[in-house]
């Protein structure tokens, strides 16, 4: 019986196993999408599916930089438990992820998992049913960022929260030590002040549009304010989108390190900048908390026990 690549995609849907495991298993079973099934679960491979439905919401999120090829990764791998993510197999496996994403440049987590791991000779995709099945839980490759170039990161709390920051760095600076500072200090500002832009021209016309409107209505319902008059009204709305730009844009948030520069994250680039003796410009970051945006099951362990007694 023929098949098509359709066919395989469906197995793979179905089972959750590799693309060639699946493909094989169709030729083992002459294309029989049953037999194909029961190949794939006799040899273990399908076990993994049974766990996939359970949430997971921990694991870790790692930063790994490869000097060598200026290429800098960040990536959240899930798993069901806190105690999975701090796992030293989990954790091998994590960064065995980050160095496939620097060597074979995925485009995203599906093409990932269709490559072969870092120094394997069997896809991500397999190596992750591997250590499913090793531990016991359902795990998850959620995202990754990869940037070449000049890149700083900088991992918070084991893995909870992690920056990854892009530069353009004049090459005669590029390997000095106060620059690899300065580049870590940016990251962990945004892990403690959370911007949503690197600059203000980052943020979309409607957005700005959006937050003057919202500034304006809350005056117009504060009885304090609602009285004054509509040009005054505007202007008070004008010095409070400054204060909103110093909130949400990295380049315009007070610097947290006040002990070693007061002022903005834009002066202090500056000023290292003019030690140094070379241009420094922030290109762009990304930030990803562990877990943020899964919906967490809610655990009831006194009903959980009171099942299990029953």
């Amino acid at each position: 019986m023929a098949f098509t690549a359709l066919d395989v995609k469906a197995l793979r849907e179905k089972t959750g196993v590799g693309m060639m495991e699946c493909k094989k298993a169709l030729v083992e079973a002459d294309g029989d999408m049953d037999k194909a099934i029961d190949y794939l679960r006799e040899r273990g491979l399908a076990a993994a599916t049974k766990k996939a439905g359970r949430t997971a919401a921990e694991g870790v999120v790692l930063a790994y930089t490869d000097d060598a090829k200026k290429v800098g990764v960040l990536v959240e791998v899930n798993s069901e438990t806190d105690f999975v993510g701090k796992n030293e197999k989990f954790q091998a496996f994590v960064l065995d992820v980050a160095k496939t994403i620097v060597d074979k440049n995925p485009g995203d987590v599906e093409d990932l998992l269709d490559v072969n791991l870092f120094e394997s000779e069997r896809t991500v995709q397999e190596n992750l049913q591997d250590i499913i099945l090793s531990i016991g839980e359902n795990m998850k490759i959620r995202r990754f960022e990869r940037v070449e170039g000049t890149t700083f990161t900088y991992i918070h709390a084991g893995g909870s929260v992690g920056v990854i920051v892009s530069a353009d760095v004049a090459e005669d600076i590029a390997e000095k030590e106060e620059l690899a500072e300065m580049g870590k200090n940016i990251a962990m500002q945004i892990v403690a002040m959370k911007p949503q832009y690197l600059d203000i021209a980052d943020i979309s016309e409607e957005a700005v549009e959006h937050e003057y409107e919202i500034q304006i209505a809350q005056m117009k319902n504060d009885p304090d304010m609602s009285s004054k008059p509509d040009a005054v009204i505007k202007k008070i709305a004008e010095g409070k989108m400054s204060k909103f730009y110093k909130e949400v844009c990295l380049m315009e948030q007070e610097f947290v390190r006040s002990d070693l520069f007061k002022g903005s994250v834009k002066g202090y680039i500056a000023d290292v900048a003019k030690r140094l003796g070379g241009d420094i410009k922030i290109t762009d970051f990304t930030c990803y908390i562990k877990g943020e945006g899964i919906e967490k099951k809610e655990e009831n362990f006194a009903d959980e026990i009171a099942s299990m007694i029953n």
